[in-house]
């Protein structure tokens, strides 16, 4: 019996801690899932049908609005005049491209991103213009 009790000694505080492991892992997990949206920074003011455009990272500073009420789907649209955005959200339900250059030239970076309910709290580069497809 004592080699027994002396092999369960060795064994619980092994199996413990992998039980703690595990239950921290899984709780990790659990506040990871914010049900598919990232969660709203305080004054986030972009509504479902809007692209909305910050001049800083995170949704801060200036915001730009556009949705298909003002502005043609597959032209450029360039920000106004001295906006650079930092961050951004697609909330129309067709793809945005944005553009580096502010007249949607291909020789600066640009990227197309899917709606509704793509966020970029920080933009891979300053993005000075936008194109909605279709």
């Amino acid at each position: 019996m004592s080699r027994r009790f002396s092999a369960l000694t060795k064994r619980v505080p092994k199996a413990l801690l992998l039980a703690t492991l595990g239950m921290l892992c899984a709780a990790g997990v659990a506040q990871a899932d914010t049900g598919g949206q990232p969660p709203s920074p305080p004054g986030f003011t972009c509504e479902q049908g809007e692209f909305c455009a910050w001049t800083n990272e995170f949704y801060g500073g200036q915001v730009t609005r556009f949705d298909l009420r003002g502005t043609n789907p597959e032209e450029c649209v360039p920000l106004p005049e001295g906006v650079d955005a930092r961050s951004f959200a697609n909330r129309l339900e067709r793809q945005v491209t944005v553009y580096q250059d502010r007249h949607c030239a291909t020789e600066g970076d640009f990227s197309t991103y899917p709606g509704p309910g793509t966020f970029v709290p920080q933009a891979p580069y300053v993005v000075r213009a936008i194109q909605i497809w279709n």
